[in-house]
């Protein structure tokens, strides 16, 4: 199927999302928040409940806003690629209705065999009109390359060549995905095996939002523990499809004195990288 090229530059939606603090605590669960039981409570235990700040990149990357902006990729090999997220307002716990537009600003070809780039950026506001955050969020169609369309901007977070400042390790459980996808993001590469071996997958593999939590998680704990309004941005890039069971290593930079880098690696591989060329601001 050739690609809906015309779709670039118009704007979508509104996509409008009721929630509650049931959802904000699923999606934290789904990031792996409390799995040993005891610690980030606030994230899944509604006494002192706090939001996971990447729970804003549900408003975007989300069944409903994918299958309106179909340019016509081939969903088999659709990946999320990256996002930079800006967090304008905290998000409130109490339950609340956002409303999201979103703008298709780019396809971009990275050459047949190595896929389209797609690049989406959401704004998304409260009931009262207020820009809550906006999200630039990027996938990749590894079916859809070679349509002769412009190379993607340039765009690297640098990673220093010497040891991390800190370092967080957690093992992601054979469920994460099934629990994460009950968040809105049904797409069958997370829970269905022959659809997931279909297209390359030794079995399904986890959302990159999900792997993204773990981070956000880590670098929360690691820089301003118990304090996740604080967070004003996450950017990270997608490096490579992590697979329920496997245990990972946050390696955070302090950047400046509110800014750190860090990559989210497999704990018994050094050569293997699931985030990489991140950055996390707070206030």
């Amino acid at each position: 199927m050739a690609l809906k090229l015309e779709m670039q530059g118009q704007t979508y939606g509104p996509f409008i999302n009721e929630y509650t603090a049931r959802d904000v605590m699923l999606f934290a669960l789904g990031c792996g928040a409390g799995s040993d039981g005891k610690t980030e409570l606030d994230y899944v235990y509604e006494k002192n409940l706090k939001v996971l700040p990447i729970f804003a990149a549900t408003q975007i990357v989300d069944a409903e806003v994918t299958k309106t902006i179909d340019y016509g990729f081939n969903w088999g090999g659709s990946l999320h690629w990256g996002f930079d997220l800006q967090i304008h307002q905290p998000l409130p716990t109490n339950p609340g209705k956002l409303t999201t537009k979103v703008l298709l600003k780019g396809l971009f070809d990275r050459g047949e065999g190595r896929g389209c780039l797609a690049q989406h950026i959401g704004e998304t506001f409260d009931e009262a009109g207020v820009k809550l955050f906006t999200n630039e969020s990027w996938d990749c169609a590894l079916y859809d390359g070679g349509f002769g369309g412009p190379k993607a901007p340039i765009d690297i977070v640098e990673i220093p060549e010497r040891a991390p400042d800190f370092e967080v390790e957690q093992d992601i459980p054979l469920n994460q995905a099934l629990i994460y996808r009950l968040s809105g993001d049904d797409h069958p590469q997370h829970v269905d095996w022959e659809y997931a071996q279909e297209f390359g997958h030794p079995k399904p593999n986890l959302h990159g939002v999900s792997t993204a939590g773990v981070a956000c998680r880590h670098v929360i704990q690691a820089m301003f523990t118990g304090e996740p309004e604080r967070l004003t941005r996450f950017k990270t890039r997608l490096t490579k499809s992590l697979y329920p069971g496997c245990r990972v290593k946050t390696q955070i930079w302090k950047w400046s004195e509110n800014c750190v880098h860090f990559r989210v690696m497999d704990a018994n591989d050094p050569e293997t990288f699931y985030l990489n060329f991140g950055l996390v601001e707070w206030k």
